[in-house]
């Protein structure tokens, strides 16, 4: 994703008057945002409207347009949902998958579910792709994948179309799997899910950044937080190649019935989790025959 230039960071006086704004209004890092608006705005006009609006409480990615996620600058418009640091962790899991998919075989087919801004499905193929190698490296393998990501939110998938161009994969608009091209069936090797899984009552809980200023449709996942998840779950079969994976995100304490949906649907599980991040991920994988 390409950035206009930054504007030189203001005096220091003029930074610690950021920084003193941004504290009196409850942000925790307001140093280290301070000094992300300040390089992202382009002019002193545009640094006080960007402020202005993180003031008011709008999320920090969305006012400054992007964030941060596995080393990539995502684009992150007003509205759509921001990923979070600890989906990273679904990505790494997924990405070990992939690679030893692609090392099997042809250009493995990967579906982003509930894309959002596209970011799970962008780091993939970057992941895939890897960076440079060291010199005294051996290259590391390059393989391509064939991306599809679905959002049924229309400004997630103005957004994921941003960060995720005709060139690396499609991104389609509707609910889950219904936007698919029917050809995928049964040939999918990875379908990853970011699905919502907030209970519904849990919502005003929510961070005003999120609760405000995030699409709820990103955020409710019904009563229990599962029903998302069940759908996915419910359709999985159909779409993945034998021996093809399922991974969702999914928070600790709901992960024995996300398992539970998976074996109910014909898929062999396992969980993982990343202490560190506060990540949990289910898999769910398709019997090879």
């Amino acid at each position: 994703m390409s950035l206009p230039p930054p504007s030189p960071s203001p005096a220091a006086p003029a930074l610690d008057g950021l920084v003193a704004r941004l504290r009196a209004a409850g942000c925790v890092f307001a140093e280290d945002e301070a000094h992300l608006l300040a390089t992202t705005a382009r002019t002193p006009s545009d640094l006080t409207a960007m402020t202005d609006r993180r003031v008011a409480g709008l999320p920090l990615e969305q006012v400054i347009g992007w964030a941060e996620f596995c080393g990539l600058r995502i684009a992150v418009d007003p509205g759509v949902f921001v990923p979070r640091r600890r989906t990273e962790f679904l990505v790494g899991q997924a990405a070990a998958l992939l690679r030893a998919r692609a090392a099997a075989g042809p250009r493995p087919v990967v579906v982003d579910l509930c894309c959002g801004t596209g970011a799970v499905g962008a780091a993939l193929a970057a992941a895939v792709t890897g960076p440079a190698a060291p010199a005294a490296a051996p290259p590391a393998p390059a393989p391509r994948i064939d991306l599809h990501a679905t959002d049924i939110e229309p400004a997630a998938v103005r957004c994921a179309r941003r960060n995720i161009p005709p060139a690396a994969g499609r991104v389609y608009e509707g609910d889950l799997y219904a936007p698919l091209p029917p050809a995928l069936r049964g040939r999918v090797d990875l379908l990853v899910v970011n699905a919502p899984y907030v209970p519904t009552e849990a919502i005003g809980l929510l961070p005003p950044e999120a609760r405000d200023h995030e699409p709820r449709v990103a955020l409710d996942g019904g009563t229990d937080g599962l029903d998302v998840q069940r759908r996915v779950a419910a359709g999985a079969l159909r779409w993945l190649a034998p021996g093809g994976h399922l991974l969702i995100e999914t928070s600790e304490r709901q992960a024995p019935h996300t398992l539970e949906a998976f074996r109910r649907n014909g898929l062999a599980t396992r969980l993982v989790t990343d202490d560190d991040l506060c990540a949990t991920v289910a898999m769910g994988t398709r019997p090879p025959h």
